[in-house]
């Protein structure tokens, strides 16, 4: 599992999911993809699609933190 820091935000993540890291930390502004960690802590998670793969995934927020996995 890794570990990286996407606007402030501790998120673990695979391998298997390095361009949802990259749409979320490079691609969007902090408040673009704030959208996504508030709505993850709110409701336990968040779907999403990356804008270059249109790969789909889910942000998860549990008491470890962040987690993203691909749906």
């Amino acid at each position: 599992m890794n570990k990286v820091n996407i606007h402030g935000y501790a998120v673990s993540y695979e391998d298997n999911v390095y361009a949802a890291v990259h749409y979320l930390r490079d691609q969007l502004d902090f408040y673009e993809a704030r959208v996504f960690f508030d709505a993850a802590r709110q409701y336990g998670s968040a779907p999403f699609e990356d804008q270059d793969y249109r790969q789909n995934y889910t942000l998860y927020h549990n008491s470890n933190g962040y987690q993203i996995e691909r749906r």
